[in-house]
């Protein structure tokens, strides 16, 4: 049979090569202004927007290096080396010390910013974890719980941003109205469904249509054990986001650079330049990961019994709710349920990962991006006596895949526009 592995790595590659900040950012730079460029950049890709500002002031327009500054900070392992602006690796998906005091220096510096300044905003996902400062009476530990009881509820990313931005001096337009007397200038790679700009790294520069009541109800929906100050601080209208109108956004402005959607369009036109025929589901899934496996089990199963050669493709960002505990996230819980739907049909490949380099995991660099099946998976777990279900019922994906040598681990990939799924039916 034909390996296919070849061809679903480069599928997810081009999806992550069509948002990566040395290809997006430069087109859409402004000329230097009267006075200093401030970047201040956050997410995933943050290293690599800043050292590509850098490159475009310092060396295209040669920009007088005293006029450039910022900060930039991203996850561990994601730092590029820079000349001006300074790179600070914090944590992610559960903010650290690191990532306060990044978001409490970038405060500082917009603060400092005055009517003949650029504040040049770089956005990538992971930004919401990234650039965390509790509001007042909620301690650092507090926001760090409520962090970890969001990632364990299953609540889309979209939730969990709201009650993130009415707990914090940075989201939901604060970072813009400690840096109004200068023009600000936002510029975005989504990686949120529906490319929202108040939900990309939590809309710390746009005004935010959610509300605190809206985040009450999040954390009663999940019924989030959360402490006794994180509710009064839910309850106090001063700790409201900005709103539409607030004088903070009178000279900003907001663009994206990069979208799922446009990496998703790189990895069909590779499918079909490699003789498929696509099925694109769509850049902006949600859902739970297993649940969604199960569809598209169906369709590849189908397709197979029709005798048809198919790519099936789709972006999005699925959510896993965490009931046992083992290792894992949504796209390795996503092949898993794959593995057990389709592991005795044979012709059938697929791939399924975080575009930003990272499925879930520890924070760490070498954590996996997801995870690929085919015919040697299903083998391998005949000899090796493998129960997907077993492992899907303690949300345990990464030790499945582990055994089975089928984690995709591409490292640091400097951007993030969500998820890439793939599924092969030859």
């Amino acid at each position: 049979m034909t390996d296919r592995r070849p061809l679903l790595r480069a599928l997810y590659d081009a999806a992550v090569d069509a948002a990566h900040p040395n290809v997006v950012l430069a087109p859409h730079l402004q000329p230097a202004p009267r006075g200093r460029v401030i970047c201040l950049a956050a997410g995933k890709g943050a290293g690599a927007m800043a050292a590509a500002a850098e490159r475009h002031y310092l060396d295209a327009l040669a920009l007088a290096p005293e006029r450039l500054v910022g900060i930039a900070t991203t996850r561990h392992g994601y730092g590029v080396p820079t000349r001006r602006i300074r790179v600070v690796e914090a944590g992610h998906p559960v903010p650290d010390e690191a990532g306060l005091k990044g978001a409490a220096d970038t405060l500082a510096l917009a603060g400092e910013a005055g009517p003949d300044d650029l504040l040049l905003v770089l956005l990538t996902g992971g930004g919401s974890a990234n650039w965390i400062a509790p509001v007042e009476g909620i301690s650092f530990a507090q926001k760090q719980a409520v962090n970890k009881a969001l990632l364990r509820s299953g609540a889309p990313i979209g939730e969990m941003n709201i009650v993130r931005k009415h707990l914090s001096r940075i989201k939901g337009g604060r970072l813009a109205r400690a840096g109004q007397r200068a023009e600000i200038v936002t510029l975005a790679i989504s990686d949120v469904p529906h490319d929202d700009p108040s939900a990309i790294a939590s809309g710390p520069t746009v005004p935010d249509p959610t509300t605190l009541a809206d985040a009450r109800a999040i954390v009663a929906k999940y019924r989030l054990d959360v402490d006794d100050a994180v509710r009064r601080a839910l309850e106090d209208p001063a700790n409201e986001s900005c709103k539409p109108g607030d004088a903070a956004f009178a000279r900003a402005s907001f663009e994206l650079i990069a979208r799922p959607r446009q990496s998703l369009d790189a990895a069909v036109k590779l499918a079909r330049a490699s003789g498929y025929e696509t099925i694109d589901l769509g850049a902006d899934l949600e859902g739970e990961a297993r649940e969604v496996a199960a569809a598209h089990a169906r369709l590849a199963l189908d397709a197979r019994a029709q005798g048809r050669r198919l790519a099936i493709l789709s972006g999005g960002e699925l959510t896993v709710t965490v009931r046992g505990n083992g290792r894992g996230g949504p796209n390795q819980e996503y092949a898993l349920a794959l593995a057990s739907l389709l592991q005795d049909t044979p012709g059938i490949a697929a791939l399924a990962g975080d575009t930003d380099g990272a499925d879930g995991g520890a924070g760490h660099p070498t954590d996996p991006a997801g995870a690929m099946i085919d015919a040697t998976t299903f083998a391998k777990m005949k000899v090796l006596g493998l129960q997907p279900q077993a492992y899907l019922d303690n949300n345990d994906a990464t030790a499945f895949f582990e055994a089975t040598g089928d984690l995709l681990k591409p490292g640091p990939t400097l951007t993030n526009v969500n998820d890439i799924r793939v599924i092969l039916v030859d």
